[in-house]
């Protein structure tokens, strides 16, 4: 049982750090909960692929609660674009359920290819465009604009992670406002979790030797140790976003996810 204990402290540390992360830089919880679950469960005894792929469930379904409070957050705030909610939502949504189908069937070696390279592509974007101008004025036609709201849902679903990581970019590379970029995408996070978690939760085979208590791709006790911090502290994560320096802050990050990534790919192509 003593053995235990470390493990729960450091998905409740997870947490914490995953919460004020998706308030503070609008990258989502999941870009840190996803590798530190990953980790975890190997050092519990648990296979890469498998590991994976319940890192990536697991963490998804703790982004539900995150995605609301972040949310709210910054509606109070006016930093959510509810037409922009109403337009990219029913896209999303068709990409999240495509990419829910896939995770349920495909490798977690595969799982964590993805999520190496897009890390990659994530923090290249941070170093090299952070104070960078929009690549364009507006965005796109809708029918664009509707393509690129699917790829987000169907490669975060992939990741494990919400809207953040790739929504943001996404948007601001479209001159939406960073603030109201990342306020938008925590909504976003909801049309993107909700949906898949309950997929992996009731439709996908729990690998062997998986923890106990974990139900498809999900492991419930996890859920409930990395909540109460991902919850409770992405508020806390805005307000900090409103009074720091988010440039500097986002490039030491994405020193972090470049190492990260790295790590990743190595352990799933090895």
């Amino acid at each position: 049982m003593t053995e235990l204990w470390p493990i729960a402290l450091a998905l409740a540390a997870t947490g914490a750090v995953g919460g004020v992360l998706a308030g503070l830089l609008g990258v989502g919880g999941g870009i840190v909960i996803v590798p530190v679950l990953f980790m975890l469960l190997q050092s519990m005894g648990l296979e890469a692929g498998p590991a994976m792929a319940i890192a990536t469930a697991t963490s998804l379904l703790t982004i539900v609660p995150t995605s609301m409070s972040s949310a709210w957050a910054h509606h109070k705030r006016g930093n959510v674009d509810f037409t922009l909610i109403r337009t990219w939502s029913l896209p999303m949504l068709t990409g999240v359920v495509a990419g829910s189908l896939l995770t349920s069937y495909t490798s977690g070696a595969g799982l964590g290819i993805v999520f190496g390279c897009i890390a990659l592509l994530v923090a290249a974007n941070m170093l090299l465009r952070a104070g960078s101008p929009p690549l364009w004025p507006a965005l796109p036609a809708l029918p664009l604009q509707g393509l690129l709201a699917a790829m987000v849902g169907f490669f975060s679903v992939l990741m494990g992670v919400g809207a953040g990581t790739l929504g943001v970019p996404t948007m601001t590379s479209f001159n939406v406002k960073p603030h109201r970029a990342v306020g938008t995408a925590a909504l976003f996070g909801l049309v993107i979790a909700l949906p898949s978690s309950l997929i992996l939760l009731l439709t996908a085979t729990t690998p062997m030797g998986a923890p106990s208590g974990t139900v498809g791709l999900v492991n419930l006790p996890g859920i409930l140790l990395i909540l109460p911090g991902t919850t409770l502290l992405a508020p806390y994560g805005v307000k900090l976003g409103a009074k720091l320096d988010g440039r500097r802050l986002k490039q030491v990050f994405a020193c972090f996810l470049s190492l990260v990534g790295l790590r990743m790919l190595w352990q799933s192509l090895v």
